[in-house]
């Protein structure tokens, strides 16, 4: 008998069956990846405190939170805090999403979801959206993961692609791909989409309606690293 051969093969079939049993997981294989979305108008401190729990035990990437509740999450240590700023519409001037940033990051926030300006955009005013997405990008200096927010069901098929380009452009970290002004749900064709725009250097955030790790999984072999959800303990946990 060759014990060798034998003992390769034993190997084999026990990582065969680790694989599979990671494969099977409804979730806990990608909860590194999940920022665990509590946006809603009518969240309390309580849902927040709670939600820090889940995140820390599930080791999720962060808690993504409104300005107003940074320093309560940021105070359950433990975990990384996300917040937007200039959410939704990026058309507060300059000058007032800098001083967002500026808060959100002494109030401990380590990754910022910034909006660009929508309204420059369908102004065709792509200068001014370079320029305060840099002034943004600038403000933070290299103190928190910036992602910048591509809202793209506001704009057309050559908006999207100027507007990809800028980002590609800033030196933010991620693009995130949002469906918060549609409804819309993440789905994998358009992360292949701003991936075929951007190339490799730039990681890809997507949140809308995402319930399940099947979708996760989907999204992730499309090419995105980062997913907003709600229902990240659902997902998790299966």
């Amino acid at each position: 008998m060759n014990i060798d051969a034998f003992v390769n093969e034993i190997t084999k079939r026990v990582v065969a069956r680790i694989e599979a049993d990671c494969e099977s997981n409804s979730g806990a294989s990608i909860a590194s990846t999940i920022e665990h979305s509590l946006m809603n108008p009518d969240t309390t401190r309580d849902t927040i405190l709670e939600a820090c729990k889940d995140v820390r035990e599930l080791g999720m990437a962060n808690i993504c939170v409104s300005p107003y509740y940074v320093p309560t999450a940021a105070k359950y240590g433990g975990i990384k805090v996300c917040t937007a700023i200039g959410f939704p519409h990026g058309a507060a001037t300059t000058p007032a999403k800098v001083e967002e940033i500026y808060e959100a990051i002494k109030n401990g926030a380590g990754e910022l979801d910034v909006s660009m300006n929508i309204l420059a955009v369908k102004n065709g005013d792509f200068d001014e959206v370079a320029r305060d997405l840099e002034a943004m990008i600038s403000a933070v200096r290299s103190r928190a993961i910036v992602k910048a927010i591509y809202e793209q069901c506001m704009y057309t098929e050559d908006e999207k692609i100027q507007v990809l380009e800028i980002i590609k452009k800033s030196g933010a970290d991620y693009v995130k791909i949002s469906n918060a002004l549609s409804g819309n749900k993440a789905v994998a064709e358009d992360v292949r989409f701003v991936r075929g725009v951007l190339g490799g250097d730039v990681g890809i955030k997507i949140d809308g309606g995402i319930s399940d790790a099947q979708t996760v999984r989907e999204l992730m072999a499309a090419g995105a690293e980062r997913f907003g959800c709600s229902k990240s303990v659902q997902i998790i946990k299966g």
